[in-house]
């Protein structure tokens, strides 16, 4: 058997609470609070003491699906990627860049969030980019 810990950060919030996930034979089992994490010092919330269950879920997506005559098929990533980029394109020359709008998450981190207001920004070309977590 092999057993591990993994450290990582909580994918729930942007607080980046630091934890270590147990892994078991390659399988994610268990998650712990880092307690020499500078953000959390060792503690986690019932969300983060949970995570784990959510990345072994059977209800969990793994692949991109495409709905085609009302139906979810299953889709390899460029093709789903080619099909979102064409109709972005499409819905950009029939009514502007500002009828698309970006809803980032509170669950990813900065990082990523500025990406997503720089795709929004530099590629679709518009300024409607909001925030789930905003006050």
């Amino acid at each position: 058997m092999d057993y591990k810990f993994v450290p990582s950060v909580c994918p729930y919030c942007g607080t980046g609470c630091g934890v270590l996930f147990e892994v078991i034979d390659g399988k994610l089992v268990g998650t712990l609070p880092n307690k020499t994490h500078p953000v959390n010092e060792g503690k986690l919330c019932i969300k983060g003491w949970n995570m784990h269950e959510f990345v072994n879920s059977f209800m969990r997506l793994k692949q991109p699906l495409v709905k085609t005559f009302g139906r979810f098929m299953k889709t390899e990533w460029d093709e789903a990627i080619k099909i979102t980029a064409d109709r972005f394109k499409e819905i950009i020359k029939k009514h502007g860049p500002d009828s698309i709008g970006v809803l980032v998450s509170a669950k990813i981190t900065n990082e990523e969030n500025y990406l997503a207001q720089k795709f929004a920004r530099a590629v679709i070309g518009t300024n409607n980019v909001d925030h789930c977590a905003r006050l």
